[in-house]
C-alpha cells in the first residue's frame, strides 16, 4: 500500500491543558489553504472539542518568515467556476471550520512570524488574539481584491468588527498587507513581540486571558452587529465609495463589492453577516477579470523563477559591483536601483554637475520613500555610502557588470565601447540601457560580444517594474543569466527579448502612438482619443502618452520602428510639426496640451492651427472605431513578435505590456484580451479595417488558432 502522505499539521501539548498546532506543509516553501489541509483542521478540531480540561490554543508555523500565504489558488482556479456547486462548497467549508475555533471553550492566540495573507489572515480573525513577530517578512493582509475576488472565508466581517469599518475597508479594498508594528497600532495584532519569545508570550495572554476572561468578551463582541448610526454609516461608505472609484475609475469591481459586503453586513450580527459576504462573493468567483489578474499572479511566479535561458545548468557570474556610465534621468536612476538593494556602484558622468545632479536625483528618491515609510534615515546612509562618483572610466577596471546610460546616439555609444575594451576586466559584462538601437549592430563594437548585452530600464527607474534583457546575435546564455539575475537582485522583473527594432514593449507600443497620429490627422480630437484609450483601461492616452515621454523623443525613436517595419507604419506630419515649433511635450511646457503654471495637461488654442495644417479629413470617428485602431494593430504586432521567437512564450508578451506601459492588467494582457474576445471575433473586426494597410492583417497564427478554435494560451 501507498504510504499515507505527511501531514501538514501537527498538534502537542506545550503544557497541561495547553494544545498547540504548528502548521508546516511538507515539500513547500509556504503554506496554502487547501482542501487536504482542511481536513487535517476538521480532524484536529474533533480532537480539540473533545479534550476535557482545555485551557488554551497556540496556533503557529514551523516555516520562517511565513505564516500562511491563503488559499491555494492552484486549487481555486480548478474549482471555482462561475456558480459551480464546487465553489459555494469549498467557501462554505473553510467557513465553517474556521466558525469552529470561535466556539472552542478556551482562548486561543496566533502566532504571526511572517507573511500572513488571506485565508491565513482569516483564520487568524477567527482567534482571540494574534501576537506578531519580529521577522522582517511578517506583515498581514487581505490582498483578495488584487486578484479580482474579495474575502470569502469572514474577512469582511470579522476585521470590521477587530479595527473598524474605516480602517477594514482601507485594508480589505486596497489589498495592501500592514508590517507587524502598523498592525499592533490599529488593533489587528495585540503586541509585537520578538521572534524568539513568542510562545512564552503567547502562555502569559492566555494566562491573563483565562484569568481576566477577557476571551469571552471578545467572543460576545464579534458576534453583535458594529453598531453605526445611519448618520455614520452614510457618510463612512460614501467617502469610501468615492476614494476606490477615483482609484479603479470603475473598471475593477472587487474593491466595490468588498465595500459593499463590509457596509451590509457590519451592522448585522456575524452569523447574518457573513451570509452576505458569501453572496456578495459568489458572482465575482470565476469570473473573465478575476481569471486574468489570476493569471498575472502566475506569470508573475513564473518570471520569478525563470532563470532567463533554457538551459537551467548555466550558471550566473558572480556580481558585486556594477558601474553605471551616465549620470541623467536614466543612468541617476539605475544606480539608484543597485544602492537600495546593496549593491556597491560606481556612476560615471564627464560632466562634474550631471554627477551632482544625478547624486541630488538619488537622494531624492531615498527621501521621498522615506517620507512614506519605505525607508529611514540610516537607510539613506547606507546607500550613499554604497555609491562612489568619479569622471573617470578607468574606475570601471573591478567592475563585474557595466552598464551604459549615455546619450541615445549609436555613434556615441560605439565611440564609448572601443574606449572600454582595455579598461574592462576580461570577463566583464558590458550591457547598454537603450530602447531602441540593436544590440547586435553595436556589439561589433566589443571584443567580446558574447559579454555584451542589452539591459533596458523604464523610467521613472524607482517605480517601473520591468527590464527588458536584450540578447544580440551573440550574446551567451551566461551573460543573459547573469543580467537577469542581477535585475532580479534590484528588485526588478525582467524579460528577455531577442535583439529586434524596439525590442518587445517599444515595438508593441509604436502601432498604437502611430495609429493615434493617423487619427488625429483623420480627424478625431485629442482628448477624444485619450478618453477611449482610459476607458479601456489605460493609465493614460496615447497622447498624454506622447507628451509625457517627450515628443522629440517619441519622434525620434518612431521613425526607428517604422522604418524599421515600413510595411506597417503610416506617414504622419504632426509630430514633426510640433517639434520644429518647440513644443517637446510636458518637459518644454507645450506640446498637444499645456503645461503652463505645472497644469496636467489643459487645451491649448495655439495646437489648433497646427493639427490644422496637418490634417487628411475632417471625419467624425466613433469612440468603438477608435480603439479598434488604437489596440488591434497592437495585438497583430504581438502575434509577430510571438511568431518570430522574439520571446519565448506568451506570457513574456501579456506581462511585457503590463509592467512596461501599464496595459489593464483586468484584461490580462493583449494576448489573453484577444482570447477573451475569441480570435474569430477579433478577425472580423480586423476585417473592417484591412484597407488601411498591412497593420490590420491578421497574421497566419491568428488565422490558424481562430479556424482551430484555439487561443494564444491554452484553454
Amino acid at each position: 500500500m501507498p504510504a499515507s502522505p505527511e501531514p501538514a499539521l501537527r498538534l502537542d501539548f506545550v503544557q497541561p491543558g495547553i494544545a498547540r498546532i504548528t502548521y508546516d506543509m511538507p515539500g513547500s516553501r509556504a503554506n496554502t489553504l487547501n482542501q487536504g489541509v482542511q481536513t487535517e483542521f476538521e480532524n484536529i478540531l474533533t480532537q480539540l472539542e473533545k479534550t476535557p480540561d482545555l485551557k488554551g490554543l497556540v496556533f503557529c508555523s514551523a516555516k520562517p518568515g511565513m505564516f500562511i500565504a491563503g488559499a491555494d489558488l492552484k486549487e481555486l482556479v480548478s474549482v471555482m467556476k462561475p456558480g459551480a456547486t464546487d465553489a459555494r462548497t469549498l467557501t462554505l467549508r473553510g467557513l465553517a471550520f474556521m466558525g469552529r475555533f470561535e466556539k472552542l471553550p478556551c482562548p486561543t492566540v496566533a502566532l504571526i512570524d511572517g507573511a500572513c495573507m488571506g485565508g491565513g489572515t482569516e483564520l487568524s480573525l477567527a482567534m482571540d488574539y494574534r501576537l506578531a513577530g519580529t521577522h522582517p517578512k511578517c506583515e498581514i493582509g487581505l490582498p483578495e481584491t488584487k486578484i479580482g475576488i474579495i474575502p470569502g472565508w469572514g474577512g469582511t466581517q470579522r476585521l470590521p468588527r477587530l479595527i473598524g469599518p474605516s480602517l477594514a475597508i482601507e485594508v480589505i479594498c486596497t489589498g495592501e498587507p500592514v508590517k507587524a508594528q502598523k498592525a499592533r497600532e490599529i488593533g489587528l495584532a495585540w503586541d509585537v513581540v520578538p521572534s524568539e519569545k513568542m510562545l512564552e508570550e503567547a502562555l502569559r495572554l492566555l494566562a491573563w486571558s483565562r484569568e481576566s476572561e477577557d476571551w469571552k468578551r471578545i467572543r460576545v463582541r464579534k458576534q453583535h452587529p458594529v453598531g453605526l448610526s445611519e448618520e455614520q454609516h452614510q457618510f463612512t461608505f460614501l467617502v469610501a465609495k468615492g476614494a476606490i472609484l477615483a482609484k479603479t475609475k470603475g473598471q475593477f469591481p472587487a474593491p466595490l463589492a468588498a465595500l459593499d459586503a463590509i457596509a451590509k453586513g457590519c451592522n448585522l450580527t456575524l452569523e447574518e453577516g457573513l451570509k452576505v459576504e458569501t453572496e456578495t462573493f459568489m458572482p465575482l468567483v470565476g469570473s473573465t477579470i478575476s481569471r486574468n489578474l489570476i493569471a498575472i499572479f502566475f506569470m508573475n511566479q513564473r518570471l520569478a523563477k525563470d532563470p532567463g535561458v533554457a538551459d537551467a545548468l548555466i550558471k550566473q557570474k558572480d556580481v558585486t559591483k556594477v558601474g553605471v556610465i551616465g549620470a541623467g534621468i536614466m543612468g541617476a536612476g539605475i544606480v539608484g536601483a543597485h544602492l537600495r538593494k546593496g549593491v556597491q556602484t560606481t556612476m560615471i558622468d564627464v560632466s562634474p554637475e550631471a554627477l551632482q545632479k544625478g547624486v541630488g536625483s538619488i537622494t531624492k528618491v531615498m527621501q521621498s520613500r522615506i517620507e512614506i515609510g519605505r525607508a529611514t534615515q540610516a537607510d539613506m546612509v547606507s546607500v550613499l555610502g554604497l555609491l562612489n562618483t568619479t569622471q573617470s572610466y578607468s574606475q570601471l577596471a573591478d567592475r563585474d557588470v557595466v552598464v551604459e546610460a549615455v546619450v541615445e546616439n549609436e555613434e556615441v555609444k560605439t565611440k564609448l565601447y572601443i574606449e572600454l575594451q582595455d579598461i574592462l576586466k576580461p570577463d566583464a559584462i558590458l550591457a547598454s540601457n537603450t530602447s531602441t538601437i540593436s544590440i547586435t549592430r553595436m556589439a561589433s563594437a566589443v571584443k567580446k560580444p558574447e559579454n555584451f548585452a542589452g539591459l533596458h530600464f523604464f523610467n521613472p527607474v524607482d517605480r517601473m517594474q520591468l527590464v527588458e534583457v536584450i540578447r544580440g546575435e551573440k550574446t551567451s546564455d551566461q551573460t543573459v543569466v547573469t543580467l537577469v539575475a542581477l535585475a532580479k537582485k534590484v528588485g526588478k522583473t525582467p524579460i528577455v527579448v531577442k535583439d529586434c527594432p524596439g525590442f518587445l514593449v517599444n515595438r508593441i507600443l509604436f502601432p498604437y502612438l502611430n495609429e493615434a497620429m493617423v487619427l488625429l490627422e483623420e480627424g478625431a480630437e485629442p482628448r477624444a482619443l485619450d478618453k477611449a484609450a482610459s476607458e479601456f483601461g489605460m493609465p493614460m492616452g496615447p497622447i498624454t502618452l506622447s507628451d509625457v515621454v517627450g515628443l522629440d523623443t517619441a519622434l525620434y525613436a518612431g521613425m526607428v520602428v517604422n522604418r524599421a517595419f515600413v510595411d506597417r507604419a503610416k506617414d504622419t506630419k504632426i509630430l514633426a510639426a510640433l517639434v520644429k515649433a518647440g513644443r517637446l511635450g510636458q518637459k518644454s511646457g507645450a506640446g498637444f496640451y499645456s503645461y503652463a503654471k505645472g497644469s496636467r495637461g489643459i487645451n491649448d488654442p495655439a495646437f489648433g492651427p497646427i493639427l490644422e495644417k496637418c490634417r487628411t479629413d475632417k471625419r467624425t470617428i466613433s469612440g468603438e472605431e477608435m480603439r479598434d485602431r488604437l489596440f488591434l494593430p497592437m495585438l497583430v504586432e504581438a502575434s509577430l513578435v510571438l511568431t518570430e521567437g522574439m520571446v519565448r512564450s506568451p506570457e513574456d508578451v501579456d506581462m511585457g505590456l503590463i509592467l512596461g506601459i501599464g496595459f489593464p492588467p483586468q484584461h490580462g494582457g493583449i494576448l489573453r484580451w484577444a482570447d477573451t474576445q475569441g480570435l474569430d471575433k477579433i478577425l472580423s473586426r480586423l476585417a473592417k479595417y484591412e484597407a488601411l494597410g498591412k497593420r490590420f492583417v491578421p497574421t497566419e497564427q491568428m488565422r490558424s488558432l481562430a479556424s482551430a478554435g484555439k487561443g494564444f494560451f491554452p484553454a
